[in-house]
């Protein structure tokens, strides 16, 4: 896979121009471990080189090697977007995102690595960039290659790349838009997480969108990424997602914690144009939501 830019500024190095394009330094060291290769009008040239305006600066990426341990699955993959180096896809509940010792057959990567097997796509090692949990749905953003992996890791850590949820929490919520501003770790005893003073930083914001006498609807903004983040802040304020077993949820209505990832914001990694896309919620969701009157 080559990807050609052409030279604007003076006095750059090979190397300095491709930061100023998300190549990494770490991109650099992972491509000369893997024979990847600098080409300076059509020439291989050191990183070091200094370019010209006008000058057309290649970057050859290797092919990544396929992991052997993570075989393909034929179970459906529901698209919304793709690309050469990007694909949006709609992970339904229940669909573990990547391969870990209880199922390692049949994960979303699993069924991306077919669905790119099945494409002639010599890139089968799927990156998951916006994991969700097994029991949440919505919309993933997976990279073709490492290094659009690379390039919508940066987006994420400065906070270009943006997720929006939309939570059913129970109870209802004294204020209509707030930012939990909690620490997160994991407890001595469980797998859930817990606001402690010790915990990482993590910021929660919320907007009420539609309430009931039980429930209210929240649109959901993460400000920080940290695991099980929206789950475990609306437990620490009395709130828990209907259906989520683990953060002590009613699941009278729901047997899964009500959470849809529907709104996804990022720049397309080469072209730099913003890309958006959103989806609809589930029918468990939209059912509760409907049965209001």
């Amino acid at each position: 896979m080559e990807f050609t830019w052409t030279v604007n500024d003076t006095g750059l190095s090979a190397k300095q121009f491709l930061g100023q394009h998300g190549v990494s330094h770490r991109m650099f060291t992972q491509l000369s471990q893997s024979n990847g290769q600098v080409l300076v009008n059509g020439v291989t040239a050191k990183p070091a080189v200094k370019v010209q305006p006008t000058d057309k600066v290649t970057l050859v990426v290797p092919v990544e090697p396929a992991d052997p341990e993570v075989p393909v699955s034929t179970e459906p993959l529901e698209i919304v977007s793709e690309d050469a180096n990007t694909l949006v896809v709609l992970k339904p509940a229940g669909l573990t995102s990547v391969p870990g010792p209880s199922n390692r057959t049949d994960t979303l990567v699993n069924r991306v690595k077919g669905h790119l097997a099945a494409a002639g796509d010599q890139n089968l090692v799927p990156h998951v960039i916006t994991r969700l949990d097994r029991d949440t749905s919505g919309l993933v953003l997976i990279a073709k290659h490492r290094l659009a992996n690379s390039w919508l890791n940066q987006q994420l850590a400065d906070h270009r790349l943006k997720k929006r949820y939309l939570a059913i929490v129970s109870g209802q919520l004294s204020q209509n838009h707030d930012l939990i501003d909690a620490p997160l770790k994991r407890s001595a005893d469980g797998f859930d997480q817990i606001v402690a003073p010790d915990g990482k930083s993590a910021q929660t914001e919320y907007w009420v969108r539609e309430h009931s006498t039980n429930w209210t609807l929240v649109e959901v903004l993460l400000h920080t990424g940290r695991t099980h983040q929206i789950r475990a802040h609306f437990r620490s304020i009395g709130h828990p997602l209907l259906g989520d077993e683990l953060y002590d949820g009613p699941r009278d209505l729901i047997r899964r914690q009500a959470l849809h990832a529907y709104q996804l914001d990022y720049q397309d990694p080469v072209t730099g144009q913003a890309r958006h896309f959103e989806t609809e919620l589930p029918a468990d969701m939209l059912k509760i939501i409907k049965s209001v009157g």
